[in-house]
């Protein structure tokens, strides 16, 4: 039992070591990552001959706000996976009641990051605002690796362990 929950807290360990990144590196390399939701909100790379373009937000206050707020649901995803984590850690050889309570944390830190790649990413910006139709802002691709990630995690983290 003791083997497969390390594996449990390490995988989620993982997890929190790349929002963690992933917000930091957004943090620290601000430009870069802000062009790309200035232009998905700008809707200034879909097709030109697009009747939805009025859904577009131009307002430079409203790109920070939504970048500020895709970077805090990172930040808590890698913090509530990291918390979660070492819980588990603490509770590894605990009971089962213990060790189910010990993954908490680490469960809402996984589905944050799932609403934020797959809401944030691929229902806001991917059909809301059409990222879909650019080829040079479209970031479907590595949110649905992030949410399958995630996903799989989370499933993995609610298995039944073995006795051994």
């Amino acid at each position: 039992m003791t083997q497969m929950r390390l594996i449990k807290s390490g995988l989620v360990g993982a997890v929190a070591l790349f929002a963690l990144l992933v917000a930091a590196n957004n943090v620290f390399d601000y430009g870069s990552n802000f062009a790309f939701v200035q232009h998905v909100l700008s809707m200034d790379t879909t097709f030109p001959d697009n009747t939805l373009r009025g859904r577009a937000i131009t307002a430079a206050w409203a790109h920070h706000g939504a970048y500020w707020l895709i970077i805090a649901a990172e930040a808590v995803t890698g913090l509530l996976c990291a918390v979660g984590c070492v819980q588990m850690l603490r509770a590894r050889g605990a009971d089962v009641i213990a060790f189910q309570r010990a993954k908490r944390l680490a469960s809402w830190g996984l589905f944050t990051g799932i609403v934020l790649w797959f809401s944030g990413f691929m229902t806001i910006g991917a059909e809301w605002f059409l990222m879909w139709q650019s080829s040079e802002w479209n970031g479907q691709q590595p949110a649905f690796r992030f949410i399958m990630i995630l996903f799989a995690t989370l499933i993995f983290l609610h298995q039944t362990e073995p006795q051994d």
